[in-house]
């Protein structure tokens, strides 16, 4: 099937389970990533697609990420585990996400990633359309996106008549190349894939990125404005690390129902 002719409705893929299977991840590990989708949906970062994933914590070339379906659902039962090729261990006949190549190839190349988050969160999406106007950090609890976020332009491997979507291992190393060492990439009429070094870290990066998104669009509105500096950056990312914990028991509250 050509990257130009996915039918709409086909947003999974079934596949055979062929990847070797080894411990079984941390039941946390699993709890924490179902959680993760509903708080993603619940901000809106997340709508009925994208994607999450956290590496295997007894094996590191594999990760695990939900079955083809909508983030807003995903519970426990649902998390499948993958090696760094994209190849299911326990899929068990279920649907499978298109672009679970993102995350095998982004692991492959970044050891110290933990986590990746893949959406298309609306506020993000015209910055990767934008060819002299990059995506900078404008506010303290964004200083993760550093100077200028990357774009990721899929025609360089893909030509111009793909669909956009990373459905190869080698589309999924191309962006992985363009995110190089930072935090987020932009994907050029598609939306973003960001990372962490943790699955608290990567969802809290993933919903800051869409608010920094809100906010450099609203001040390019007003004006004139002052980005922050490369220091900036890198001293007030250190500091707004040590408070995810509290982000994510607030977002876990919510997504309860209990706040």
């Amino acid at each position: 099937m050509s990257h130009s002719h996915i039918d709409a409705a086909q947003v999974g893929a079934n596949v055979a389970d062929s990847a070797t299977a080894g411990a079984t991840a941390d039941p946390d590990l699993i709890a924490d990533l179902a959680l993760a989708n509903r708080i993603l949906f619940q901000e809106r970062v997340l709508d009925a697609f994208g994607h999450v994933s956290v590496r295997h914590d007894k094996h590191p070339d594999h990760f695990l990420l939900a079955r083809n379906m909508a983030p807003g659902l995903v519970t426990d039962h649902d998390i499948v585990e993958f090696d760094l090729d994209g190849n299911a261990v326990n899929a068990n006949g279920r649907s499978v996400y298109l672009e679970r190549f993102i995350h095998g190839e982004i692991y492959r190349a970044r050891p110290d990633v933990m986590s990746i988050v893949h959406s298309h969160s609306p506020a993000v999406v015209p910055f990767g359309l934008l060819r002299h106007t990059p995506f900078r950090a404008v506010c303290h609890m964004s200083g993760f996106i550093g100077i200028c976020a990357p774009i990721f332009e899929i025609r360089t491997i893909a030509g111009d008549s793909s669909d956009l979507l990373i459905t190869s291992n080698e589309l999924g190393a191309g962006l992985a190349k363009a995110l190089g060492d930072q935090t987020v990439v932009l994907m050029r009429g598609h939306g973003s894939t960001v990372v962490g070094t943790s699955l608290k870290q990567a969802v809290f990066h993933a919903i800051y990125t869409e608010v920094n998104a809100k906010l450099q669009a609203e001040v390019m509105r007003l004006g004139e404005y002052t980005p922050l500096s490369e220091g900036e950056t890198k001293t007030a990312r250190k500091t707004i690390d040590t408070q995810v914990d509290r982000a994510w028991n607030l977002w876990k509250l919510r997504v309860k129902g209990e706040v």
